[in-house]
């Protein structure tokens, strides 16, 4: 028979919650430790970093772009009427004169056209000649005539003065005084009369002229239209260059205003560049540019900025004032350096990845002989195509990581391998 010894039970339980509140404790401490330990410092492999330092210097603010030579002088060459492309005498990339032929065209109706205008032309001016025989004719009639009552009237007047002389010595009677005055004074009026006929006939003479005169012009235009339109068949370059391009095919149809070739004046070329839109804001006529041929660097200046930006950039062309490279040719790409501004003596360093102008942001600066790098505040000011201001934040001689560390981003110290 087993009989319970007598305090065991109690001890037994005190060692329980002597036990249980020992490993509450510990649990307690770990946590403890592992909460308040700081984390691990990250390591970074140096050799995949990009340090630059702060240096003291002038910067050259500029703003970079891609682009295109292109010619400073180009022409369209247009059809000016309808036609069917017989032939095309010469190719893209020949050298061409003012009156070098680019395109045949044809257009039957045209030159029948032409063939009736010219008819109607030569008829008008016919026409207008034996219109003014034909009134001439009148005109002299006309003077005939008033000249003949001219020189009646003339001649009773004065046989009308000599007999109102004699009547006065009483050598002829009242009455056959009266009867000549009578006729001369009729004679007069007729005179008269027939003078104002002769204006009239002038006039009218002239009027009917001018309005078969107008009427001829008018013939005379159409026919000269179609005589041009037929001659612009020939198909002309206008101006001395090369040709770029001839977008059409022989048997094509066009149209008027359709566009037949591209003509370049060789040598005087400018560089379109593309800007990207937040950096053309500073752009301005009469900057420096520096272009690159990837033959070598021409300079030139600004001359126009596209007041519209396209696909997120704005064209800006720039007159280049060097001399170009050889092998230098329109639509040729190169990359183009516009100078905004010019900053004597201040802090700057190489531009970090993602570095916005005018912002505050985290760097990581070395320390402790380049071991380690603690990420510290620096504003930023004014910034290069790989230059940037540093107006606070770091001191000249300082390193700092310019390479991507958004992988950091929660990490305040790093340890550089």
């Amino acid at each position: 028979m087993d009989f319970e010894r007598e305090g065991y039970a109690r001890a037994r339980r005190i060692r329980r919650a002597v036990y249980s509140l020992l490993s509450i404790l510990g649990v307690t401490a770990l946590t403890w430790f592992l909460v308040s330990r700081e984390p691990a410092v990250p390591a970074v492999d140096r050799e995949s970093l990009w340090i630059g330092k702060v240096e003291k210097g002038p910067l050259v603010i500029q703003v970079r772009g891609p682009g295109t030579l292109v010619p400073e002088e180009i022409r369209w060459i247009a059809a000016a009427t309808d036609g069917r492309v017989e032939q095309i005498p010469i190719l893209p990339g020949s050298a061409v004169t003012a009156s070098t032929i680019l395109a045949r065209l044809d257009n039957p109706t045209l030159g029948q056209e032409a063939m009736d205008a010219e008819l109607q032309f030569k008829k008008g001016v016919a026409e207008l000649e034996s219109l003014k025989m034909e009134l001439e004719s009148q005109v002299l009639s006309q003077q005939s005539l008033a000249a003949s009552v001219q020189a009646e009237f003339e001649q009773k007047r004065l046989e009308t003065e000599r007999y109102e002389a004699l009547a006065k010595v009483g050598l002829v009677s009242d009455l056959e005084l009266k009867v000549l005055q009578i006729t001369t004074s009729g004679l007069e009026k007729r005179h008269k009369l027939e003078q104002s006929r002769l204006a009239a006939t002038e006039s009218s003479r002239r009027a009917r002229v001018a309005a078969k005169e107008a009427e001829l012009e008018q013939t005379r235009s159409l026919f000269q239209l179609r005589r041009k339109q037929v001659a612009s068949l020939m198909v002309r370059a206008g101006i001395d260059g090369v040709l770029q391009e001839t977008p059409v095919e022989v048997g094509q149809q066009v149209r008027a205003g359709d566009i037949l070739g591209k003509v370049a004046v060789p040598g005087r070329l400018k560089a379109e560049l593309r800007i990207p839109e937040t950096q053309a804001k500073d752009v301005r006529a009469g900057l420096s540019a520096a272009i690159d041929t990837r033959n070598g660097v021409v300079t030139g200046r600004v001359v126009r900025i596209d007041p519209a930006a396209r696909d997120g950039a704005v064209t800006v062309d720039v007159a280049l004032e060097g001399e170009l490279p050889r092998g230098a040719r329109p639509d040729q790409f190169v990359d183009g350096a516009i100078e905004i501004e010019r900053l004597e003596s201040v802090l700057q360093m190489g531009r970090p990845v993602f570095a916005q102008t005018e912002r505050t942001v985290g760097l990581f600066k070395l320390i402790n002989d380049g071991k380690e790098a603690i990420r510290v505040p620096a504003r930023l000011g004014r910034s290069s195509v790989t230059r940037i201001q540093v107006l606070e934040g770091l001191q000249e001689g300082d390193s700092v990581i310019l390479s991507d560390t958004s992988g950091l981003a929660e990490s305040g110290r790093i340890r550089l391998n």
